[in-house]
């Protein structure tokens, strides 16, 4: 994507950020001056004194004097030193520059002199600084009260690779990266069709990130579409540094712990999302794109789950499912029944998980509180350590303190199965956020199911469903297709049914095309009835 034409908001900037020249005017008024030496001191007020801004002076044609302005370190100097100095100094050859007249010299050095594509001139001493800020360059002339812009800006960035957290076995292995301009070439290499559309605008009074809403032309309802330009819009804040700060400040709700914002790395995943009719918000620097409306039921859904068949996918999804409901309320449960209903499980088992708490000195919710607590402090370490260390303190963590401290009495082996079985099944959803939101919710279940028992857990459970009810995301409600009900839908809720039998888009997104695909494709692919194999004479009649 150019930077050179990019269709910034230009918000405001705050009152300090504004430098002031001795006239009295501020940046975003002052035109540049025919008087070279005023231009280069307007330019140098505004960015300040820094080692890496240069300027580099010269004479195009061999006659005019003019200053390349540039960040060292942010721009490719083969580009300057090859289609910008260099055309500049000699002049182009079909063209006397001896003699040409001065007012002719922008349109000659705009049209018939340089050798790069993206540069246009400018006015605004504001305009020029900016792109200055972003990488580009800028040549002034004495004479002209206008400045070229060229697209110079050289940002080194990692290679495009598969994505470590929504790792698959069967689909595409790449994933986003930090400079805004791949990640769009990569939906749009995905999306060949006019209908893909990108508007961009900037956020951030000191950053200027650069931000990208994608959505499909003809497919998302514009009311969504013009809620999310909305909220972007609104936006004052001095720094984005992550599609993450653009998230708290666009969601619904922000004191509930579900996220109502589903981010991805997967292209191939936003590309899906787009042609249901959500929106993309993409933004410069951050790897991550900000998928809306989102659904709950979005965030125990993977790839994977189009890419095999439907029958064994169905399968793998509802025992991810049951990881998930593990990962709330086993330890709850286990305590409810240990500490007021042992009845509830047979007597044997009973008896040996009293035989294995005898020498436990705690009631069984400190012990839960206690592992679960440790668990929660372990995995936290071993993600902020580095890869080699944080595997071996793992190991380490899980093995040998876990059973040191049931040999030490501290906690009862059956707590650790408990405790270790709903951690493996908060492991199994592939939502980080969603699944961290399901961790901190178990707490409060434990302290419920500890105090009132089996009672506890379920109206802790009554309270998750009905703050689950109450959520929407731009307007859809969070817990769609299921409530409101929705039979199409359904039949990529629990489970994901054959794809040529979910027809229709989501109903609850409101997509202005409502099918994806023919009207006869259930027909189209079923092939049992062929014997393609037998052999055919002419006239089509089969034969023996």
């Amino acid at each position: 994507m150019s930077f050179s034409t990019w269709a910034g908001s230009n918000q405001p900037n705050d009152s300090d950020n504004l430098s002031a020249n001795p006239n009295g005017k501020n940046s975003e008024d002052m035109d540049i001056s025919v008087n070279l030496e005023e231009t280069i001191s307007e330019i140098k007020q505004v960015l300040g004194d820094s080692d890496d801004f240069i300027v580099f002076g010269f004479h195009v044609f061999g006659q005019h004097p003019a200053v390349l302005l540039y960040f060292s370190d942010m721009t490719d100097h083969a580009v300057i030193n090859n289609t910008i100095l260099k055309p500049l100094k000699y002049g182009p050859r079909h063209i006397d520059v001896n003699n040409l007249p001065h007012d002719a010299l922008m349109q000659t050095i705009m049209k018939d002199t340089l050798y790069h594509s993206e540069g246009y001139s400018e006015r605004k001493i504001s305009v020029l600084t900016d792109n200055l800020l972003r990488g580009q360059s800028v040549v002034a002339i004495e004479g002209l009260d206008e400045a070229i812009i060229i697209d110079t800006r050289q940002i080194t960035q990692r290679a495009i690779e598969q994505p470590a957290t929504e790792q698959v076995i069967r689909g595409a292995r790449e994933g986003f990266i930090e400079s805004l301009g791949t990640n769009i070439s990569l939906l749009r290499y995905r999306l060949q069709t006019p209908d893909f559309r990108v508007k961009s605008m900037e956020i951030g009074t000191k950053t200027k990130s650069k931000v990208a809403m994608c959505y499909m032309d003809g497919i998302t309802n514009p009311g969504i579409i013009k809620e999310v330009q909305k909220r972007l819009d609104a936006i004052e804040i001095d720094a984005v540094l992550d599609s993450g700060y653009l998230e708290q400040f666009i969601e619904d709700n922000h004191w509930s712990p579900f996220p109502q914002i589903q981010y991805t790395e997967r292209p191939d995943k936003v590309v899906a999302n787009l042609l249901e009719g959500r929106v993309a918000i993409l933004v410069d620097g951050s790897p991550l794109a900000l998928i809306a409306p989102t659904v709950f039921s979005q965030f125990y859904q993977t790839v994977e789950d189009y890419t095999e068949r439907f029958v064994l996918m169905s399968a793998i999804r509802l025992s991810r499912l049951v990881a998930l409901v593990f990962s709330l309320v086993f330890p709850s449960l286990y305590v409810a029944i240990i500490s007021f209903n042992p009845e509830l499980i047979p007597t044997e088992f009973a008896v040996a998980v009293a035989g294995g708490r005898a020498g436990v000195p705690f009631p069984a919710m400190i012990e839960v509180l206690v592992i679960e607590i440790s668990m929660e402090v372990l995995r936290e370490a071993t993600i902020r350590l580095p890869q080699q260390v944080g595997g071996a303190l793992s190991i380490v963590g899980v093995l040998v303190i876990g059973q040191a401290a049931v040999a030490a009495g501290f906690a009862s082996p059956i707590t650790v199965v408990i405790i270790a079985l709903t951690t493996i099944g908060s492991f199994a959803t592939p939502a980080y956020n969603a699944a961290l939101a399901l961790r901190l919710l178990r707490f409060p279940l434990i302290i419920l199911a500890g105090i009132f028992g089996l009672y506890g857990v379920m109206v802790g459970i009554i309270l998750i469903t009905n703050h689950l009810l109450s959520l929407k995301s731009f307007g859809v409600p969070y817990i769609s297709p299921f409530v409101p009900g929705n039979f199409q839908g359904m039949r990529d809720l629990l489970t994901r049914g054959p794809l040529w039998k979910m027809k229709n888009r989501p109903s609850f997104l409101h997509p202005i095309s409502k099918t994806r695909m023919g009207d006869h494709m259930k027909e189209q692919v079923d092939h049992s009835s062929s014997h393609i194999m037998d052999p055919v004479h002419p006239n089509d009649e089969k034969g023996r």
